[in-house]
């Protein structure tokens, strides 16, 4: 079993995209930073912009009424079909992600924008905290590039 000491060293020594993991923070994804409303997941998919970063699939649509900043995150049964796997890599996509979005909502704050994201694994291989950390990173990363397009094309 790993201690919260070492993750947070080994976070530290994976981030190479300058996402600092300050010390004092607390990082949480709660129940209302969940993307849980079926009418937004069908207008996401339907509406939204995607991108890919092997192994992860990413949907976002810069609309949200909820909340400034929601993620849902979701496994093919059809590459794993053991609901163990699907869990497993469910449960290190979300802390991945717990420990690196912060950096991506101070940025919708100062922007005054509100985000939707669904995360999609399309490997069909177990990964290994450290790539889902690194290319989480990256996508986190790549938001806040296409936010800033998003905002900055002129009326």
């Amino acid at each position: 079993m790993i201690s919260r000491k070492d993750l947070r060293e080994l976070c530290v020594k994976l981030n190479s995209f300058n996402f600092k993991l300050i010390n004092n923070t607390r990082y949480f994804f709660r129940k209302n930073d969940k993307l849980k409303s079926r009418k937004t997941i069908e207008l996401l998919f339907s509406n939204g912009k995607s991108f890919s970063n092997f192994p992860f699939k990413v949907i976002w649509l810069p609309e949200n009424q909820a909340s400034e900043l929601q993620a849902g995150i979701s496994v093919s049964s059809r590459h794993f079909k053991k609901a163990a796997d699907r869990n497993r890599i469910k449960r290190l996509m979300r802390e991945a992600y717990r420990l690196q979005k912060n950096i991506l909502q101070e940025h919708l704050k100062k922007n005054e924008l509100r985000l939707s994201v669904f995360i999609l694994y399309v490997g069909k291989e177990l990964p290994a905290y450290e790539i889902v950390f690194e290319r989480m990173g990256t996508i986190l990363k790549r938001l806040i590039k296409f936010t800033d397009e998003n905002t900055q094309k002129p009326a």
